[in-house]
């Protein structure tokens, strides 16, 4: 690669999805250039077709997402959580989690499509964004001096640091020779749109099974006034093939029994797709002019509804990070300032990584005995107010040291 064929920027993304798209927006917002590249066409990600799931943005990412703009672009209002309840099995009792005295809802649950749509539309409008979709990587250059790219047509660029976002199989993270921690849970996760007799009141539900958890989050009504609830029902792989193999009805039946029949009457409203469950864990998430987000980076069981939070936290650390060193006049590819992103972002993500995966094996030991004491424990947290103020904090994404735009401030 040549210096005079070159296009100069301040970071290179590599990967367009949720996270590369926030933290190129994040950037953007404080004046910063990057380069998005992906393989992808963006035309094809934008219906239901494409991904017909669903995401719980925390309360912490949707005031960066109404900072950096995105939200002037969402096409659709998401649903807010106004409660979450934890129950084991159907038994009496359980945990209520409830918006704060600001009256700040715990997420709000939007489409992915709807979301991925905002996101990209917000990416066309940056004026210090530059997108490289439908573009395959032949080259890719870390060196003391600066990280470069080159794509199989021929263009070429050039940034300080290269940002890893490419998800679960990122390919800078193996030439990089960072390990990972990882395993399967054996489990597999179905996803579906439900339609319900009954409104959910903006409630969403997580009630764990020792076979997996069953989790129905709120969604907003359809124009003819249908109530719809999105499922994740995480289940040992043996199960769910069963359940994969039968018609509608009859897994719309297993799903209204498995919740007890509270909702009333269901339907699915869309077809159900599945993912096998696994966690992995990068052994760091920093590499000469390299910076690992998002999946690429971790990605945890969706138990607690927190993975696509991770990612959204590590963009708005690392820009606030590159914000911070441009304005010191900083190489930001500089080890410093990576290492500062590493010490930030690395205790918050294992911490919630290993809280998910200790909830994930808790719940699943079968048993009157252990469900009675797991019962007993969540009525002595729901009776211990600073313990409960803690865990309500986290699901809202308000836990730990915040970047500035998580607390809705300016870069």
């Amino acid at each position: 690669m040549t210096q005079d064929q070159q296009v100069h920027s301040d970071v290179i993304i590599l990967g367009g999805g949720l996270v590369g798209l926030a933290l190129a927006a994040a950037l953007d917002s404080a004046g910063l250039r990057s380069v998005i590249v992906d393989p992808a066409d963006p035309d094809s990600r934008k219906d239901v077709a494409f991904d017909g799931r669903t995401t719980a943005v925390s309360s912490s990412s949707m005031r960066m997402f109404r900072q950096i703009g995105v939200l002037d672009h969402l096409a659709a209002e998401g649903c807010p959580i106004g409660a979450i309840r934890v129950a084991d099995g159907l038994a009496p009792g359980g945990l209520t989690f409830e918006p704060g005295e600001d009256g700040e809802p715990l997420g709000v649950m939007h489409e992915n499509r709807h979301l991925r749509a905002a996101l990209l539309a917000r990416a066309e409008a940056g004026a210090n964004i530059s997108l490289c979709w439908k573009a395959r990587i032949a080259e890719v250059v870390l060196d003391d001096f600066s990280g470069r790219v080159r794509l199989e047509d021929g263009r070429e660029y050039a940034a300080p640091l290269i940002v890893g976002a490419e998800g679960r199989r990122s390919p800078s993270r193996e030439a990089a020779g960072i390990r990972m921690a990882r395993w399967s849970y054996k489990h597999t996760a179905i996803v579906s749109t439900l339609a319900h007799e009954r409104p959910h009141e903006q409630i969403a539900y997580e009630i764990f099974y020792p076979a997996g958890p069953f989790a129905l989050l709120p969604m907003t009504d359809l124009a003819d006034g249908t109530h719809r609830s999105a499922l994740v029902w995480s289940i040992a792989n043996d199960k769910a093939a069963g359940l994969l193999k039968l018609d509608d009805t009859a897994f719309a039946a297993e799903a209204q029994a498995a919740m007890g029949g509270f909702l009333g009457d269901i339907r699915l409203l869309t077809p159900r797709s599945s993912y096998p469950l696994g966690f992995h864990h990068a052994t760091r998430i920093t590499d000469r002019r390299l910076a690992l987000v998002g999946d690429a980076a971790h990605a945890i069981h969706p138990i607690a509804g927190q993975g696509v939070n991770l990612g959204f936290r590590d963009a708005a650390a690392l820009a606030e990070v590159m914000v911070d060193g441009a304005r010191l006049g900083l190489d930001l590819g500089d080890a410093q300032l990576l290492a500062r992103y590493q010490r930030w972002r690395a205790l918050d993500a294992f911490s919630v990584a290993l809280a998910t995966d200790g909830l994930t094996r808790l719940y699943g030991v079968p048993g009157k005995a252990a469900s009675m004491v797991r019962r007993l424990g969540m009525g002595v947290v729901d009776r211990l107010g600073p313990l409960k103020h803690k865990l309500n904090a986290a699901a809202r994404g308000n836990s730990g040291d915040l970047p500035r735009l998580l607390s809705g401030e300016a870069l």
